[in-house]
């Protein structure tokens, strides 16, 4: 998906778990914020959500620009004390990508 120009950013976020906690505590802590209902908030697609092993959670993020206080908001009130987080602002690599081979395909081609 092409989002350049339509108001809309892509975020990774880093979700490092405690674990000075096990996992009964953390999800108590999780069921208490209501974290599976409330991240992320309405209006932000999730893109992956995927878990890497001795790191934690690895959440990417579809907003509209206008809905990064939410995010970040949200992080607060309901990751906090269960998870460290790290913001990245990313982007869909796969089409530049796309785009560079075939750049370098015409270049090689030509040689």
């Amino acid at each position: 998906m092409n989002t350049s120009g339509s108001g809309t950013l892509m975020l990774t976020v880093f979700l490092r778990h405690d674990q000075s906690q096990n996992m009964g505590e953390l999800q108590g802590k999780l069921d208490e914020a209501d974290w599976w209902h409330g991240f992320p908030p309405e209006g932000c697609e999730i893109v992956s959500w995927v878990v890497a092993m001795g790191l934690g959670q690895i959440v990417t993020l579809r907003l509209p620009a206008s809905k990064l206080n939410s995010v970040n908001v949200e992080l607060e009130r309901r990751a906090w004390g269960v998870f460290t987080t790290e913001f990245y602002p990313t982007y869909d690599f796969v089409p530049v990508r796309e785009r560079l081979t075939r750049e370098s395909d015409a270049r090689t081609a030509t040689t």
